[in-house]
């Protein structure tokens, strides 16, 4: 038995087996062993979920069959402020709902969690709109993510109108108003997103008859210059002091080290380096590819020294042995991919504050201004730095042109002298 691989106290397990969620106990157990979770890591969550059991014998339940989101969702709404009183931390609170989502994702691969409570009233709305950008609009799977994200915000807002019908009475002194409140505390990617998430969300319900007018016309438009900055990248010395901050005695400081040296080798986005996979390596010819991001170019490129020395440490000597095909993996189990967009942002912003680096933005996307600025700096072509960073048009490219200080000088003017 699972649990008896964890806890040696016979009365430790019989009150485990006799909790109100006890049917669930065993399973749970198993689940986590077998996704590669400590013994120690094992025993922690299931301490912690008591206090979900806790919560559902105050609600009068008895031994389940199925748990469903309502109870779940009333558990983080409730149980925080019961910590308050008891004077327990954020921490505290943080473990805890880590445990039982961890319990969610088991019941959920084994077929024993009710979901329906949880969609909102706006979902069928939503994934039809999903859906029509995926047919008429060709959008691409990263697109539609971020479209999900930004349209759940404003039908959201509308509560109970976010509905067919709801949207006929839809005004444009309506959406005016929560375009301009969300764009206040909004940086400018973001502000970018949600207007064309709106706009195509209202030509939507216009071709499926949902509202009567135009409504894509009333989303404002906040001007910006796409040259107005200068790019922000890292200059060679920073880069190089942040390469030296991960600790390569550990898994953890392989998988990033790896990770920074490829985004300052090569200059790729973080999506392409969370989708790079082991096949992707050709290590007989000493090439690397990396797929089209953004509806970009694939780029077949060399592998450096430097970073196929550090793809072979990590792989060699920290990467989990597990099935998945991705090259980068979590270092905590549950082993898998890294799913999520921010993550490799999240790891390079941690290493640049490490560094004691203050730039205005600590993302991925430093390495890739700095890489492109440093060609430009040695004389590449704006050709070359496309084709390299996997630009499909020039244009995109011309961001960089404004840190080519040799050519500005050429054409500088004279500073005028004073007249007297």
């Amino acid at each position: 038995m699972a649990l008896e691989q964890v806890f040696k106290c016979s009365r430790t397990l019989a009150k485990l087996r006799s909790s109100v969620l006890g049917e669930f106990i065993e399973g749970f157990c198993r689940w986590l062993l077998g996704h590669g979770f400590s013994r120690w890591t094992v025993r922690t969550y299931l301490s912690n979920l008591h206090h979900f059991g806790a919560y559902l014998v105050q609600r009068g339940a008895s031994p389940l069959a199925v748990i469903r989101a309502e109870d779940v969702d009333g558990f983080f709404i409730r149980y925080p402020s019961k910590c308050r009183i008891r004077g327990l931390g954020h921490n505290h609170v943080r473990r805890v709902r880590q445990s039982v989502s961890r319990f969610v994702a088991y019941l959920g691969e084994a077929g024993l969690f009710d979901p329906l409570s949880r969609l909102e009233t706006y979902q069928s709305l939503l994934d039809a709109y999903l859906q029509w950008m995926h047919t008429y609009q060709d959008a691409a799977a990263g697109t539609i993510e971020v479209r999900r994200h930004s349209l759940a915000q404003f039908l959201t807002w509308l509560g109970p109108e976010a509905t067919p019908q709801g949207l006929s009475r839809l005004s444009s002194e309506k959406v005016e108003r929560f375009f301009l409140q969300y764009a206040q505390g909004m940086g400018q990617s973001a502000r970018r997103s949600m207007q064309s998430a709106l706009r195509t969300f209202f030509r939507f319900c216009l071709h499926q008859g949902h509202i009567q007018c135009p409504l894509d016309l009333a989303v404002p438009t906040l001007r910006t210059y796409k040259l107005a900055t200068l790019p922000r990248g890292l200059t060679e010395a920073q880069a190089q002091k942040i390469l030296q901050r991960p600790d390569r005695r550990t898994d953890a400081g392989r998988r990033d080290y790896a990770i920074l040296q490829l985004l300052y080798t090569y200059g790729v986005r973080s999506g392409q380096l969370r989708a790079l996979r082991l096949e992707d390596i050709n290590w007989a010819e000493n090439q690397i590819l990396f797929k089209a991001s953004k509806h970009g170019k694939n780029t077949l490129l060399p592998l450096t020294v430097e970073g196929g020395e550090s793809l072979l440490d990590y792989l060699h000597h920290a990467r989990p042995h597990c099935a998945y095909p991705e090259v980068f993996l979590t270092c905590r189990a549950p082993y898998r991919p890294m799913g999520c967009h921010h993550t490799i942002s999240e790891i390079v912003r941690r290493h640049i504050q490490t560094a004691g680096i203050d730039i205005p933005h600590k993302g991925a996307h430093a390495f890739r201004h700095g890489f492109a600025t440093r060609m430009l700096l040695k004389g590449h072509s704006l050709k070359s730095i496309a084709d390299v960073l996997g630009h499909r048009h020039l244009g995109t490219t011309f961001l960089y042109t404004k840190v080519d200080f040799n050519a500005l000088k050429q054409v500088a003017l004279q500073w005028p002298q004073e007249v007297k």
